[in-house]
């Protein structure tokens, strides 16, 4: 009995220590995909995020995967911020991102700690700061979330630091993610935006720059969640978004044109 119970507690300690970390960005014109093709019993891909507090638009709902409402925006059309409190609660989410790259969209850490103070706090569930850009430039990226973090005065409840990050290479990339566990050291991170910045060798770039990241992110500890950018098509990106086209190329789409896992798409599971 005594070796039976041990069996199962380090079974079950096993699992958790493999619990997936993979996650789709899922952006809003994405409603002829189905999210549920990354989510094949493996537990590799677990949760989904659209910059939005409403689900996920998309053939097949959130495909099984955990939906993470986000706050972009201090106050939008899409997702007002009135509306934040009642979709949570009528959509149960246990994790809730905030302000989408306010380092780079003229929102001040100061601003942007009131605003959390007042909106984000109130959420009995796990909480990301927002989510800023890889810039070194005074005032930006990581030196922009330790302004806001100041500004807070200790009354912002969080749990993750949030990270986007578009570069040239996997040592940058590696760089930049221990950094920010170095400046951040209590906290965890999630990195919900990143991919190389529209390389030469376009998909094969990509796919060998995830073919690093991936084993990396997942072998640390201090690392909760990531999603490459981004789970589309080619066509629906080129259609919908051509500034990251020009940014990222369509070389790290999650999604063929015809709905199926791309050659990145593949390495999710």
């Amino acid at each position: 009995m005594m070796l039976s119970s041990a069996f199962v507690f380090l079974s079950v300690f096993a699992a958790a220590a493999q619990a997936g970390k993979r996650g789709l960005c899922w952006p809003w014109y994405n409603s002829p995909l189905d999210p549920g093709v990354f989510n094949n019993g493996d537990g590799e891909v677990v949760a989904i995020y659209d910059y939005e507090t409403y689900a996920p638009p998309s053939t097949n709902g959130n495909g099984g995967l955990g939906f993470i409402g986000m706050q972009r925006c201090l106050d939008c059309t899409s997702s007002p911020i009135a509306d934040l409190y009642s979709r949570w609660q009528a959509q149960e989410w246990a994790t809730v991102f905030s302000l989408n790259e306010p380092d780079i969209n003229g929102i001040t850490p100061s601003q942007a700690a009131s605003w959390y103070i007042e909106y984000i706090n109130p959420l009995t569930i796990k909480k990301a700061l927002p989510a800023v850009t890889s810039s070194t430039t005074s005032g930006e990226g990581l030196s922009w979330v330790s302004e806001m973090i100041t500004a807070c005065g200790d009354q912002c409840y969080f749990d993750y630091i949030n990270l986007h990050w578009y570069g040239t290479s996997f040592a940058a990339f590696q760089s930049y993610v221990e950094s920010a566990h170095a400046q951040f050291p209590n906290y965890q991170l999630v990195i919900t935006e990143f991919a190389l910045a529209n390389p030469a060798g376009g998909q094969a770039d990509q796919v060998a720059f995830f073919e690093q990241a991936f084993p990396f992110l997942d072998s640390a500890s201090y690392v909760q969640l990531y999603f490459p950018f981004v789970a589309t098509s080619p066509s629906l990106l080129e259609t919908n978004d051509g500034a990251a086209v020009t940014n990222v190329g369509t070389g790290s789409c999650l999604y063929t044109d015809q709905g199926s896992p791309s050659a990145v798409g593949n390495l999710m599971y």
